[in-house]
């Protein structure tokens, strides 16, 4: 962490949606009380991105092992165990409590990893009718029209 030791480093990966939720994640961390934090908001979309990811907090943790770090993003939600086994890791977040400020408050940092951290359990409120808000329910899925018959005969 360059600067103050005390301070909340928020390393973004991935879209303008995280990049948003980071300033969201990094007040509420400050606001808690929150030092010596680094935060990674990770990205899911390719597989290189959850890649560099995992190098940057295996760096972050060569250059500052004294620092927490705290892995949330889409990545985490998709596959938390495999942030949580990572040496560097000291805590996994879901990415629906990472935008609770109740989240960072020291009583709740306990838990290493938080939240409903089933795949996609809290990030797409799971795949039921009506969960996801993008998902269009089954019983209004139209049904494709079958193509034409082949002509018959000879052309």
């Amino acid at each position: 962490m360059s600067g103050s030791e005390k301070s909340i480093d928020v390393r973004t990966f991935g879209c303008r949606l995280n990049a948003f939720e980071s300033e969201v994640v990094r007040g509420h961390a400050a606001a808690a009380g929150m030092t010596n934090t680094i935060v990674f908001n990770t990205c899911a979309v390719t597989t290189e991105a959850e890649r560099q990811a995992r190098q940057a907090i295996r760096r972050a943790r060569r250059e500052n092992p004294e620092a927490q770090i705290v892995v949330t993003g889409c990545a985490a939600q998709i596959d938390p165990d495999r942030f949580q086994a990572m040496a560097e890791v000291d805590r996994v977040v879901g990415n629906e409590e990472k935008m609770q400020a109740d989240t960072w408050l020291p009583e709740n940092a306990t838990d290493p990893v938080c939240g409903g951290m089933d795949g996609y359990g809290s990030f797409a409120g799971g795949f039921g009718v009506g969960s996801n808000p993008f998902a269009v329910p089954t019983q209004h899925r139209r049904t494709p029209t079958p193509p034409p018959p082949a002509p018959s005969g000879s052309l």
